[in-house]
């Protein structure tokens, strides 16, 4: 049988839009706002009938948050309903922690990365090649898991954005609440609605 037959499909998803008490670089909290939890909802609704089998999501709150709810309104219970990983985290800002929030500082080494230097890095941070290598692997140990299932995972813009572009050639910027769908398997990643 083609491994094609036992692939992974994977729902990669943005979190829910949150707030957060500092206004400065930080890569910790961040907890749903009313509007993030409405956006979990519509991302859950627009799972019905899909056959979930679990929620990952990075270990950060609003990332969590939007995966219990997603999991709850599915009817997924247990222990297991949800996994928190670490390795789905935004990217690593190095230096930029605990300075003044600036989008410009950002997209100043992640425009390079979209442009194909994956080599570009946050000063004392991730390169483009390190976020990349950290979330493939993640989703890869999931996929694995996986085989013949549908998981969702619960991530970040930017990580999932150069992830995806590095793995199938194709840049989506995902809204708050937003997802893709992905199909992994022995042959790679094959987005499902480019």
């Amino acid at each position: 049988m083609s491994d094609l037959f036992c692939a992974a499909t994977l729902v990669l998803a943005r979190h829910g839009d949150a707030e957060y008490v500092e206004d400065w670089f930080s890569d910790e909290g961040g907890s749903l706002t009313p509007e993030g939890r409405q956006q979990s909802v519509a991302l859950a609704d627009a799972l019905i009938g899909r056959r979930v089998a679990r929620v990952c999501a990075s270990d950060t709150s609003r990332a969590v948050q939007t995966a219990e709810i997603v999991a709850a309104r599915l009817g997924l219970a247990g222990g297991r309903a949800v996994t928190a990983h670490k390795s789905l985290r935004e990217m690593a800002i190095g230096d930029l922690l605990g300075g003044p929030f600036d989008l410009d500082r950002l997209h100043a080494v992640t425009d390079r990365w979209f442009a194909g230097d994956l080599q570009a890095r946050f000063p004392g941070g991730e390169s483009g090649a390190d976020v990349v290598a950290r979330l493939e692997g993640a989703l890869r140990s999931i996929a694995d898991e996986h085989r013949g299932e549908t998981v969702l995972v619960v991530a970040h813009e930017m990580a999932t954005a150069v992830t995806l572009h590095a793995l199938t050639g194709h840049r989506r910027m995902l809204e708050n609440g937003g997802h893709i769908e992905v199909l992994a398997d022995a042959d790679g990643w094959q987005l499902v609605d480019p």
